[in-house]
């Protein structure tokens, strides 16, 4: 009896390792009361905002820069970037240090951090499902099945950090 309990449970702990294979993680987080995630591949480290040094002439979607262990992190708010409503930083704001390749981060300035999302490719739609034509930052919907209701915009890094 206990060999037959024993290769279920390794059969089920197979199973689930492959589902989980199958799946992306995502992290969640907050800008202007909506949930937005990125692939928590991209994130190196998730910090409470030091303070920002700002940047004469630099881009209005740049906050400023910070020193991270010795080393200067362009700061991009975020919601000026997706020309949201401005707010003040408070006890809750966070900067993902998002990594840009070659070594370098950028910080990327959110109101709130909430979760990591594992999502598996049925619960990921097409950004079309929001209809018209979506911005390129916007790489699709995210409906995890867990959370009845949940609805999470993918952001694709690289046209948020290529362009102004």
């Amino acid at each position: 009896m206990a060999a037959i309990v024993k290769a279920r449970s390794e059969k089920r702990a197979v199973r689930r390792a492959g589902e989980a294979g199958k799946r992306v993680e995502y992290l969640a987080f907050v800008l202007a009361g909506e949930t937005y995630a990125v692939q928590i591949a991209h994130v190196a480290e998730i910090l409470r905002p030091p303070p920002v040094t700002e940047v004469p002439r630099a881009p209005s979607n740049v906050l400023g820069v910070i020193s991270v262990r010795g080393k200067l992190v362009t700061v991009i708010d975020l919601r000026r970037r997706f020309r949201l409503d401005e707010s003040p930083m408070d006890r809750k704001t966070r900067i993902l240090l998002a990594d840009v390749g070659g070594g370098e981060q950028v910080g990327l300035l959110v109101d709130e951090v909430h979760q990591v999302w594992r999502l598996a490719p049925e619960e990921i739609e097409a950004a079309s499902v929001l209809g018209g034509e979506q911005p390129p930052h916007i790489a699709g919907i995210g409906r995890p099945a867990a959370e009845q209701g949940t609805i999470l915009v993918l952001l694709d890094l690289r046209p948020i950090l290529e362009s102004p």
